[in-house]
Formats: C-alpha cells, structure tokens, sequence
C-alpha cells in the first residue's frame, strides 16, 4: 500500500460513489485498501465518502480559498484511483 502524504494546499477531500453499480467498484475497493492508510498518514485531512444510489464516481479535491476540482472515477480499477489520489494530493490550486 502506498502511503500518500498530502500537499499543504489540499484541505478536503471527497469522493462520491453509488453502493452497487458496476462503474463504482473499482472506488469501493479503493476505499476498502487505502482509507486507512490515507487517514493514518493525514490524521487532520477530512476525507469525505458519500454513497448514492446510481451516481456516477467522482473523486472532488478542495483547495485553499474555495478551489475545487473534479475528477471522474467511472471504470477505473483501485490502483488508477491510488494515482488520481497521489495527482489531487500533490497539486497546488490553479
């Protein structure tokens, strides 16, 4: 498991996925492997999972001064969310 520390710019953390759908399962495994890692390495870092039935998986990072962006998750296997995640981490807001 990859132990992501995040950038000083990131102040939150969301990701959105549906409970059942084919297209979610890839961040339900993520969850399942690396939340607790994640929240160890970043104890302050809020990181927020909401569960919808039939909405499509997306990962919103949220910067300093109310900076966001999305990233869509659709299909994506847990080791292609792991680089999404390490991407938002590191970036500092446009």
């Amino acid at each position: 498991m990859a132990a992501i520390k995040v950038g000083p710019h990131l102040k939150e953390l969301r990701i959105l996925l549906c409970q059942t759908s084919k297209s979610s399962q890839g961040v339900r495994d993520f969850i399942k492997q690396q939340y607790v890692p994640l929240k160890t390495n970043n104890p302050k870092l809020p990181i927020l999972i909401r569960e919808c039935s039939s909405i499509e998986p997306a990962l919103y990072a949220r910067y300093e001064y109310g900076v966001e962006q999305r990233v869509p998750l659709q299909n994506l296997q847990a080791d292609e969310i792991l680089k999404q995640v390490q991407d938002v981490a590191t970036r500092s807001p446009k």
